[in-house]
């Protein structure tokens, strides 16, 4: 025994030493990169990451931005003598780490792994359905059919299959139900592109790889297929480092729990009037049925009324429309069925969808069970569709067990884990037993950097008057900052009234979320170098625009979770019932993370100077202010708005 430690000791040691070297005054890094210089907290944060690989701990470091935090995990991760799958909190974060990041680190190292990027299904292009609908016109909608003739060109060039290289084809393009896949109507094996399949060679590709770079939603994905005892989306690995750590709580509650929603229904009916169109157009039967079931779906939206909102599923079912709503979509589904059977000896491609069905109608009458306790029943509505969500409120225990039966090391690493200058809250919601935990403050000189201006005189949070005095304050410092602004807002609602009195009232331009995708309103930012972005949650984080391209950011409130959230509601009930203050140990902690996201967004480097304003009384008349304020970086602090407008006017 003692032998074996010995060894694990030594190569813990020369995996420090070769760490210290990597990040040295003379070592590969400074070779590489112009005006690279070792920073202490870097070199501290790889050197336990390199440990927690090489031993099987558990390790949760907050790195504050501008640690170099990528590095601080990439490093390890090339240099170790294990396969490492690096999960990323969105698509354009993997993209930038395996793309950006990745090269420059394995030139420098002359890092001899193989590595893969491997994304989600629907992120490939699946040759079987373009086929299909490119022979099959699927709609009369000229942009759908536009954007085909884009994908059938890109699909004659392509080698890995990857919709987002698809030029002219963004995000939400209204093409890709038409020309990807889903776990529901893949046809696998049976599928006549099998061979060919984009997704099969990904998968392939990442399974004989050293380093695979992935997004937290895939690995939770194929958390939940193994638990039902499928076959896994990806590889297995001795080690697993989670960037941007913080999403993994609420991206696990989703795939823990269960949902159905009527945009699956849409594409399922889709699917089927594809099939009958082109192989069995005489069974007229069939057409009916599936425009009936149309109809009673989009009926059953309706009854949720128009405007888009979360509720509580329980309280949903005693209102009887929206009962006998469901009901109806159960029996045109159960009709749907009855009528399929007719169709399974006339083509085979109906076999799949016809378990499809099945599934669907199983899906919504257990929707009506909602007695099982320690779960949220709620729903959820956009413009045309409706989602029943059944959520667990606690993950720690599954989480806990994953890590357990994987027998692998855990890296989890963020900007913002910690609340009051403690990490307790994050480790408790993934059942965590860290074998290292730090927080390492950023580099930056924020005294001299930034300025934090909470202003005097503001209306209420809640208060009709508090979208005029946030165009009145946001004129002020557009003007002063010569345009270079972020406007975060908690509210679509409050954005778009200070985007009506803000749109006519100053000439530097303005870019608002929902005008473009999200990377086409980033990039307008950017190049007009004197603009405005008005963006809501998804523009909190995830966002990195350095130099003086931004020098302001306005907040507009606390992002409290809205107490109308059947989740949030949940979530409380059950602290309470575990003896916990709900406000201490569930909305306090998410608004505290939130904000910092939002805050992360100003200084990105260190030459960067800014203003922050957040708009919010709370800050300084409530008690919880002061643990906003403890967790915010050490900014100089004001409450009066012309000395914000001055630091901003005196930015070179």
């Amino acid at each position: 025994m003692n032998s074996s430690y010995n060894r694990r000791k030594f190569f813990s040691s020369t995996v420090n030493l070769s760490i210290q070297q990597v990040f040295s005054e003379q070592g590969p890094l400074a070779i590489a990169l112009t005006g690279y210089k070792p920073r202490k907290a870097q070199i501290d944060m790889a050197q336990s990451i390199s440990e927690t690989i090489d031993s099987r701990g558990q390790c949760v470091v907050e790195a504050g931005t501008g640690t170099g935090k990528t590095f601080a995990y990439l490093a390890p991760a090339l240099l170790s003598k294990h396969k490492c799958i690096i999960s990323t909190g969105s698509k354009a974060l993997q993209e930038q780490l395996f793309h950006r990041d990745l090269p420059v680190l394995q030139k420098a190292l002359k890092a001899g792994k193989k590595v893969a990027l491997l994304k989600g299904r629907s992120n490939y292009l699946c040759s079987y359905r373009l086929n299909e609908h490119v022979t099959n016109v699927p709609t009369d909608d000229p942009d759908v059919m536009h954007q085909l003739a884009m994908v059938a060109k890109f699909a004659a060039e392509t080698h890995t299959g990857d919709l987002a290289d698809c030029v002219g084809i963004e995000e939400d393009a209204k093409v890709l139900p038409y020309v990807n896949s889903t776990a529901d109507n893949c046809l696998g094996k049976e599928c006549p592109d099998f061979q060919e399949c984009y997704i099969r060679k990904a998968r392939i590709d990442a399974t004989e790889s050293d380093l695979v770079v992935i997004n937290h939603h895939l690995f939770f994905a194929d958390m939940a297929v193994k638990e039902q005892g499928f076959a896994e989306l990806m590889p297995n690995s001795d080690c697993y480092i989670f960037d941007e750590a913080h999403q993994l709580p609420e991206i696990a509650s989703d795939y823990f729990g269960e949902s159905v929603s009527t945009k699956q229904l849409v594409g399922l009916i889709n699917d089927i009037r594809l099939i009958y169109r082109s192989d069995i157009p005489d069974m007229l039967q069939l057409g009916k049925t599936l425009n009936k079931l149309e109809t009673t779906v989009a009926d059953l939206r309706i009854a949720f009324g128009n405007d888009g909102s979360r509720g509580d599923w329980r309280e949903a079912l005693s209102d009887k429309i929206m009962c006998d709503a469901l009901h109806r979509v159960i029996s045109d589904l159960d009709f749907l069925y009855q009528v399929l059977k007719l169709c399974l000896d006339r083509t085979d491609k109906i076999e799949h969808p016809f378990e499809r069905v099945i599934k669907f109608k199983n899906q919504l009458e257990r929707a009506f069970d909602v007695s099982q306790t320690g779960y949220s029943y709620w729903y959820e509505t956009t413009r045309r569709f409706v989602t029943i969500h059944i959520t667990p409120l606690d993950v720690s225990n599954k989480f806990k067990e994953i890590v357990t039966k994987t027998d692998a090391s855990f890296v989890f690493t963020s900007a913002t884990l910690s609340v009051d200058h403690s990490l307790e809250h994050f480790t408790a919601s993934l059942g965590l037993k860290p074998t290292h935990e730090s927080i390492v403050d950023s580099p930056f000189d924020y005294q001299n950097q930034a300025l934090l201006c909470m202003p005097r005189y503001l209306p209420e949070s809640r208060d009709d008057a508090m979208p005029h005095m946030l165009v009145r304050i946001a004129k002020q410092l557009i003007n002063a900052a010569k345009g270079r602004t972020f406007l975060l807002f908690t509210s679509y609602r409050v954005m778009h009234l200070v985007y009506e009195g803000l749109n006519t009232a100053t000439d530097y331009p303005i870019f608002m979320q929902g005008q473009s995708s999200k990377r086409i309103i980033l990039e307008q930012f950017v190049r007009n170098g004197n603009a405005v972005l008005m963006g809501t949650a998804s523009f909190w984080e995830g966002v990195d625009v350095r130099g003086d391209t931004l020098s302001c950011v306005l907040i507009d409130k606390l992002p409290f979770a809205s107490p109308d959230d059947p989740l949030l509601q949940a979530r409380m009930k059950d602290a309470e019932m575990l003896g916990k203050e709900p406000f201490d140990a569930v909305q306090l902690p998410q608004a505290v993370i939130s904000l910092k996201q939002g805050v992360g967004r100003l200084i990105r480097d260190k030459s960067d100077k800014g203003v922050l304003v957040i708009c919010d009384n709370r800050l300084v008349t409530r008690k919880y202010g002061e643990t906003f304020l403890k967790s915010l970086p050490n900014m100089r602090r004001t409450r009066n708005l012309q000395a914000a407008t001055q630091f901003l006017e005196n930015i070179e």
